[in-house]
């Protein structure tokens, strides 16, 4: 099994500039290289292969706060897991059911949430989208401080709040504030639920 992450850029075409397009670039990069693992396509949309289906609500997650922090621009992101069933070099070539459950989910959930999710699991599916549906609510309105802390909490997960004060040049308090504005801990206790979900299925 795999999963494939559908996104696209939300307003690109309101900013003057492509800085937005060199942010996503570094961070889609690390995941893998390109063809193989990501596309940008349609100047403002991509596929991004996430070979260990528990890390891809994470690859949301640093999407979402880099893009968020660096260029104070938002992402939609559908998430599909499942088999792929026919490999290429090129990820945007590739399919399987990876990929139809990636596009619906991008296609009949996005309409409504910012990151959805399809899977094999009926049961998955519903209790997913409902807990990202509520973790939205404060993360589609982080300020790029938000996304900031949240970004690098979430890439320095072992750091102490002081590590992070000394990485922002702010005072652990301030990262205190910001991380309870950014939703972190409860954020981060749905990434965990999202791996032991995943895992278990995959695992049965």
């Amino acid at each position: 099994m795999t999963s494939i992450l559908t996104g696209d850029i939300i307003n690109s075409r309101k900013k003057d500039d492509n800085f937005w397009l060199e942010t996503l670039k570094e961070v889609l990069n690390t995941f893998g290289d390109s063809p193989k693992y990501w596309q940008i396509y349609r100047g403002d949309s991509f596929q991004l292969e996430i070979e260990n289906c528990e890390n891809a609500f994470y690859a949301a997650l640093k999407l979402k706060s880099h893009l968020k922090s660096t260029v104070n621009i938002d992402v939609r992101i559908g998430i599909g897991i499942g088999e792929k069933e026919f490999n290429t070099p090129e990820v945007t070539a590739s399919n399987g059911e990876a990929f139809i459950n990636s596009g619906y989910a991008f296609d009949t959930y996005l309409k409504k949430q910012t990151i959805a999710i399809k899977t094999p699991w009926q049961e998955v599916d519903a209790e997913l989208n409902i807990a990202f549906d509520l973790a939205l609510l404060t993360m589609d309105s982080w300020t790029k401080n938000s996304a900031e802390v949240f970004k690098i909490s979430l890439e320095s997960e072992n750091s102490t709040q002081n590590e992070i004060a000394a990485i922002l040049g702010i005072t652990q308090g301030r990262v205190s504030e910001r991380q309870k504005r950014a939703g972190f801990e409860p954020i981060m206790k749905l990434e965990k639920r999202f791996r032991k979900i995943i895992n278990q299925k995959i695992h049965l």
